[in-house]
């Protein structure tokens, strides 16, 4: 099972650079700036589901933090922070990226700005959920860019399964189900089964807001790695989710039928044959599909450390940060504006002169 595929892909990249290239503490690292013509807002809440017992910490009540951007009036205010400097260093030592200063990711740019009100219209939907052991942070530029060209993105952190979450009072949790995978008492499935409740949670309790500029007829899901599983696991059981994309995730398990819009991308090994689940799932979307790799690219280029890590002098590909970010954000977007929005999509009818780096196959 490769469950944490995430983590070891990213541990390896970074330790395997780490000898000939340190990162320069003084080095600013920033998000690519937004492609859209809105500015963005953003905004951090706490849900609790007091009717659901935290899957890991059976005591508990499910409780989560989420990150809201959207299409703002104005670009007026504070920037919403990328971390705090306990998070980074959390993160980075669950990464295991030597020769960094531990407080590095929490000094990363970001575009989104707090207490700015958002513009008015009800915003189709595009829920995030990150890779396994990373913290909904990971994928803040692909939300900043929907944001900007007017969605309303919902970035979900799964407690318990990232490296650190910050709540309101204080708290601070860890990854303590990376624990349970690596003991063997908790698998893949598991993990999916329990991110697609809190995803539909999410889903309930927003719309039940009044304070929320959504449209929840119209909703699609994307995520990285275990958060690609987990949307297509929510769309199985939730059909409230119109379209969901896989950023390089394993399937757990494998989809056995899913009859609505579904977008696979995979970094350049993820081609057919290669992975068990991906050739099943595949034959099993009944819906409009697409599978696409993008050669130069490892498991973790499609989060934002494709980028910070280049800056930060610890490339984890080698395409430049900048050109992935550049293909993820637009496929993304396309996929959204034609599955939510019925917009033109070019870049998914086939192989486009504009990405040779983008390859299309039909199993």
């Amino acid at each position: 099972m490769r469950i944490l595929t995430a983590l070891a892909a990213t541990v390896l990249l970074l330790t395997a650079t780490a000898t000939s290239a340190q990162a320069d503490p003084g080095t600013g690292l920033a998000l690519r700036e937004p492609s859209g013509p809105y500015p963005v807002g953003a905004r951090d809440l706490r849900l609790v589901d007091e009717d659901r017992a935290d899957p890991w910490v059976p005591e508990r009540r499910r409780e989560l933090m989420i990150t809201l951007w959207y299409p703002a009036v104005h670009d007026r205010g504070v920037p919403e922070p990328y971390v705090t400097a306990e998070e980074s260093r959390l993160i980075l030592a669950r990464i295991g990226a030597p020769g960094l200063p531990p407080e590095l990711l929490a000094g990363v740019g970001t575009h989104a700005r707090t207490d700015t009100p958002p513009r008015r219209g009800r915003h189709p939907v595009v829920v995030l959920s990150p890779g396994f052991s990373f913290p909904r942070s990971s994928l803040t530029g692909l939300a900043e860019d929907l944001a900007s060209r007017g969605y309303l993105v919902v970035g979900v952190d799964h407690t318990y399964e990232a490296a650190a979450v910050t709540f309101p009072d204080g708290r601070v949790t860890t990854c303590l189900v990376c624990d349970l995978v690596e003991g063997g008492t908790v698998n893949g499935g598991q993990v999916g089964e329990s991110r697609a409740a809190d995803v539909s949670f999410v889903l309930d309790d927003l719309a039940a807001r009044r304070d929320v500029p959504a449209d929840w007829s119209r909703v699609a899901m994307a995520g990285h790695s275990m958060g690609g599983n987990a949307a297509a696991q929510t769309m199985v059981r939730d059909r409230r989710v119109d379209a969901g994309v896989n950023l390089d995730g394993g399937f757990y398990p494998a989809v056995t039928r899913l009859d609505r819009p579904f977008l696979m991308v995979g970094a350049e090994e993820r081609r057919p044959g290669t992975l068990e689940s991906w050739d099943t799932s595949w034959a099993n979307l009944t819906g409009w599909r697409r599978w696409i790799t993008v050669t130069g690219t490892t498991h973790s280029s499609f989060t934002d450390y494709g980028l910070l890590g280049e800056q930060a002098g610890l490339p984890l590909q080698t395409m430049p940060g900048a050109r992935i970010t550049e293909i993820t954000t637009e496929y993304v977007a396309q996929f959204a504006g034609r599955h939510l929005r019925g917009e033109p999509a070019p870049l998914l009818r086939g192989p486009h002169p504009d990405y040779p780096e983008v390859l299309f196959w039909r199993p």
